[in-house]
């Protein structure tokens, strides 16, 4: 379907689109920005779908090509899966690189060598190199002069003149380094694959059978919209839904980043990938499979994997730009040496392979590698845009902190309980509720020598606490809502203290004993060990301001930021703030990485210029991340700092060698200096030995051990 546009708005460089097609057909827009991007003289693409807006930034003699781009421009060539609104794993390439094309050009480099008719080997290079050929004409028609039209006209110049090794040792080298790119791809894209597998493969439903309710385990693949699924204690939720029967305590860490779990009853709406803590539900199915949150999700991240850096699309274009410079120094050559071997020898050396395929190799081999350490990186961009940051500003919670709780507090109420004692009754009555909040206060008290009381069975009331007897006295554990309105227990008296604990950024557990308040157990997300390290390792890595954001008062978190070394501290933070933040400080010049892991962290992450999520976060905030953890360590942030840095400079080099090496080649191919076999091993030599060097990518522990 092509577009029909009219133009809305444009300036010398700069111009905005209207085209209906792209507000009314479904299509994967980075990859279509990717495309545009691509083109000569196209700097920078923004598409509003809403409105059908697409607006290019250019060089300035590029609007009529833009104008007869976007009339002859197919949306349906970047429609994307039914299944899911966007690219999803299926679309990634099944097949495996084929060394078909190496071995075809390498055995007829061989055999032309013990062939002594020329029409024998005439025909044997010729459909040796056919694919290279045809492919170079085609593009010749399409595109114009391109670095695969100077690679096809190499080839046949070599060929017209009888030249069959340097045809064929070209046509080998050529097949190789596509071999070894594909390779390189093909691997990022298994990890991707293996990474982006559904977590919950099997869920339990129920439905009617004879007149009869019965249950049934089934793949999730099977589940389909209306099915009433089945989840208890200790299960992952594998649908989109709402409860139709049953309470649970859910935790939501998984697409929220709270570690406390969420009260889920009738009417209430679940997500896929949040877990039953307690409790049992009967589920209404409203999406399933690829339109589930978890699934959509894993799906950008695979669309996002292959958007072009900036720096690459700067050498693709720069390669192409350089293409009417060999053909030029072509012509020099035959005007200095006056034959057309020194023309075919200049025609076997140009910059385009190298600078093209070099780069994005770099940049998939250090996404592969940073993967199998445990870091998801979407992209190049995010790669050049983590290497730019000088400011790294991160959200406390879950980040600089472990994000689950630890007993750092008790008040006893009564004279006659010791604190340990109110420790000691608390984790009698919790010891076999898996709740955070229970497991801390059981942990604590293993610590402190837990000695048991007797009691008799414990009451769980889901999303609320626990009660039990002891002594013939009834025990209430819970939330303030639990003892204060259900249990009638009176707080007045101890509203000061409370207080204190709640400015103090405490969780807090309230405990009951004979219908008055016993005491409070006071929880905090402890702050993590390495923390102090990590910010350190930033500073070396080059980052100039490291920002703290917290919700705690102004004093606690001013001491908390003196003592790991943060620069700027923003505290009583409400979270609509913190996107706030980050536009204040980009407005200042920074170039801003934003560590997050909850569901309101989503706006800072998307605000900043790159964003990088906590393994055990909210999923949503991984879908807006540039960069997700897959393990909860903090030093993971600098371990993937310091790879941006050392990618950006193995790519640096690989540039500054690639235009270097082939310049060299290039001049003495133009003198004569060298034979059309000798440019062409030169040349190629160069070529393969860089991707190597890309396809080596850097090393994250070595990088780190360095910086120390």
């Amino acid at each position: 379907m092509s577009c029909n546009i009219k133009l809305l708005h444009k300036t010398s460089k700069r111009a905005r689109f209207y085209c209906e097609s792209l507000k009314n057909e479904e299509y994967n827009t980075s990859s279509l920005i990717q495309y545009l991007e691509s083109i000569n003289g196209i700097n920078k693409v923004r598409i509003n779908k809403k409105i059908g807006s697409i607006v290019f930034e250019h060089d300035g003699s590029a609007l009529n090509t833009i104008r007869d781009i976007l009339l002859g421009l197919d949306v349906n060539k970047y429609k994307i899966c039914d299944t899911f609104k966007g690219s999803c794993i299926d679309c990634i390439d099944e097949s495996e690189p084929s060394l078909n094309g190496v071995i075809r050009a390498s055995s007829v480099l061989v055999a032309e060598r013990f062939i002594s008719n020329d029409l024998a080997k005439f025909l044997l290079t010729t459909v040796a190199a056919k694919p290279l050929l045809v492919e170079g004409t085609k593009e010749l028609f399409k595109e114009g002069l391109t670095s695969k039209v100077l690679e096809a006209t190499a080839v046949s110049v070599s060929i017209a003149r009888k030249d069959y090794l340097a045809a064929n040792s070209t046509n080998a080298m050529l097949e190789l380094g596509e071999y070894i790119e594909e390779t390189t791809v093909h691997k990022s894209d298994d990890l991707i694959k293996e990474l982006a597998k559904p977590n919950v493969t099997k869920a339990w439903v129920e439905f009617e059978e004879n007149g009869k309710l019965t249950q049934k385990l089934i793949n999730t693949s099977e589940l389909k919209v209306g099915d009433i699924v089945i989840v208890g204690a200790g299960d992952t939720i594998a649908v989109d839904g709402h409860v139709l029967t049953g309470n649970a305590s859910v935790n939501q860490v998984s697409m929220t980043g709270e570690s406390e779990p969420v009260a889920k009853q009738r009417g209430d709406r679940v997500i896929s990938g949040t877990v039953i803590e307690d409790g049992r539900l009967k589920i209404w199915a409203e999406y399933v499979g690829e339109d589930t949150a978890t699934a959509r999700i894993k799906n950008y991240i695979v669309s996002s994997l292959n958007e072009k850096s900036s720096i690459g699309l700067k050498a693709t274009k720069l390669a192409d730009k350089l293409v009417p410079v060999t053909l030029g120094l072509a012509g020099v050559s035959y005007l200095i040496n006056k034959d057309f071997e020194s023309v075919a020898a200049v025609l076997q050396a140009d910059y385009s392979c190298a600078l093209k395929l070099a780069t994005p190799v770099a940049f998939k081999s250090s996404i592969s590698k940073a993967g199998k350490d445990g870091i998801m990186i979407k992209g190049a961009k995010a790669i050049e845009a983590l290497h730019s940051a000088d400011t790294f500003v991160f959200d406390k919670t879950g980040t600089l902190t472990y994000g689950h709780l630890e007993v750092e507090s008790i008040n006893s109420f009564d004279e006659k309980w010791e604190e340990d004692d109110i420790l000691n009754l608390t984790a009698s009555a919790e010891e076999h509720y898996f709740h955070p909040v229970a497991e801390a206060v059981v942990k604590a008290a293993k610590e402190k020598g837990f000695v048991h009381m007797h009691h008799e069975e414990v009451e769980f009331i889901v999303a609320h606490g626990v009660k039990t007897i002891v002594n013939d006295k009834e025990v209430v554990i819970g939330s303030r809502h639990f003892l204060e309105d259900d249990e009638q227990i009176d707080f007045s008296n101890y509203e000061d203290k409370i207080e204190q604990c709640l400015l103090d950024g405490k969780t807090i557990l309230y405990v009951g004993y004979d219908k008055k308040l016993l005491g409070t157990i006071g929880m905090r997300d402890k702050v993590r060990e390495n923390a102090k390290d990590v910010l350190q390792k930033l500073k070396l890595s080059g980052v100039k301001n490291i920002v703290m954001l917290t919700g705690d008062i102004k004093e606690k978190a001013e001491a908390l930021a003196f003592e790991l070394g943060v620069d700027t501290v923003y505290a009583n933070m409400r979270p609509t703030d913190k996107a706030n933040i980050i536009n204040k400080l980009k407005e200042q010049g920074s170039k801003i990485a934003f560590v997050g892991d909850g569901i309101n962290d989503a706006p800072a992450l998307m605000s900043a210029d790159v964003g990088i999520s906590m393994s055990k976060g909210a999923d949503i905030a991984k879908a807006t991340a540039d960069i997700g953890l897959l393990k909860d360590d903090l030093v993971a942030i600098a371990e993937v700092k310091e790879l941006a840095n050392k990618t950006m400079k193995l790519i640096k080099y690989n540039f500054n060698a690639t235009v270097g090496i082939n310049s060299l080649i290039l001049t003495g191919a133009t003198i004569g200096l060298f034979t059309p076999i000798t440019t062409a091993v030169l040349h190629n030599g160069t070529t393969i030995g860089l991707l190597f060097n890309s396809m080596k990518g850097v090393s994250i522990k070595n990088s780190i051990e360095n910086s120390k």
